[in-house]
């Protein structure tokens, strides 16, 4: 059940890398020229209120260091290639190895 649940999640999140890589190519075609949106500037058109508050938490509970640091340059990234790590990451998680020798075994 568990890794179904992490499958399902790199699915959605594939889904989000999708649409913001094809929202980058859109705006490339249109401009004539490469648009990388960062994850920050992306997040900030949808919800800056949830952004904030994401900012306020991070800082309050680990460190202003870990924000400047860690946080801040992942933000920095463009939004679809976050995505599409965060989905390669959840599938990893929740994939389901075959054992070796069970193509060999006999049905029962």
């Amino acid at each position: 059940m568990l890794r179904f649940i992490f499958r399902l999640a790199a699915m959605v999140a594939l889904s989000i890398a999708v649409i913001m890589a094809v929202i980058d190519t859109t705006r490339s075609v249109a401009g004539s020229s490469l648009v990388m949106t960062p994850l920050n500037a992306s997040w900030l058109a949808v919800s800056p209120d949830t952004r904030a508050a994401f900012e306020t938490f991070v800082r309050a509970k680990a460190s202003p260091l870990v924000w400047d640091g860690i946080v801040a340059w992942v933000l920095a990234q463009p939004g679809f290639a976050v995505f599409a790590v965060f989905a390669f990451l959840l599938y990893a998680i929740g994939y389901r190895r075959k054992r070796r020798g069970a193509e060999f075994a006999p049905s029962p």
